[in-house]
């Protein structure tokens, strides 16, 4: 099951709140990096739902030319040259580095970015490494993020593992792995999840808890929230793919 849809919710949902912090000077930002990093720079305008790509001299090695998507948030044309694994560890690396941000306190997040390591493919058939960072922008004042940077540039240092969480400011680093993923949910609606997922009923849930079916109810809410999810199957779906069950 991708995580695409969740996290394309999960962003689009943050935006709704957002002002406009300042959308020509990221783009001047983008266009200069670079021209200066022979990178590859997407900017994601989440409150409009639409992305700009530069692409640069590494652009011309992977087949990529500048960009405007009136569509969608996502870099199609670069998600394109990931293998499918790829593509869903990207997913997740950007879920788990946004579930991350909620434990931060909203001064500290704009001090933060992903770091990931990825490959694609070029034009002449072979996969080269990349790495990718993600910073999230934030509207003055306020813990809704309204732009997303992404940088692609040629890997140059290997890293532990295949995603982290860096802190710019005080140059320190966690890996984002799926130990991380347990503090989404509280202890309580993990344990309902589990029960969920082995086909008990709220009743027998409430019942084996010593709670009521409204309580479970607000668990079940809660799971579906946090997850970003439709209803109780995606969230088993998701749950076991973030080992959280």
């Amino acid at each position: 099951m991708s995580n695409l849809p969740k996290l394309d919710k999960l962003l689009k949902k943050q935006a709704l709140v957002a002002e406009d912090t300042g959308m020509r000077n990221l783009l001047d930002y983008a266009e200069n990096i670079v021209a200066i990093e022979n990178a590859i720079a997407v900017v994601s305008d989440l409150k409009n739902g639409n992305s700009r790509i530069f692409a640069g001299r590494l652009g011309k090695v992977l087949g990529i030319d500048d960009y405007a998507n009136e569509n969608s948030i996502w870099e199609k044309k670069i998600l394109s040259l990931l293998t499918e694994e790829d593509r869903e560890e990207k997913y997740l690396a950007e879920l788990r580095f946004f579930n991350y941000l909620r434990r931060v306190s909203r001064k500290s997040r704009p001090d933060y970015y992903l770091l990931s390591k990825l490959r694609m493919k070029t034009l002449g058939g072979e996969y080269i490494g990349i790495i990718h960072r993600m910073y999230y922008i934030y509207a003055p004042d306020s813990d809704s993020i309204t732009h997303a940077l992404c940088l692609y540039g040629r890997q140059v240092f290997d890293m532990a593992g295949k995603s982290m969480v860096v802190n710019s400011l005080t140059g320190l680093s966690e890996g984002l792995t799926s130990a991380g993923d347990s503090s989404i949910l509280s202890k309580r609606e993990v344990q309902v999840l589990k029960l969920i997922d082995s086909g008990k009923t709220s009743a027998y849930i409430a019942a084996l808890l010593s709670i009521s079916k409204n309580t479970v109810s607000r668990h079940r809410q809660e799971i579906l929230a946090k997850l970003q999810v439709k209803n109780s199957l995606e969230a088993c779906r998701l749950a076991k793919t973030m080992r959280i069950i």
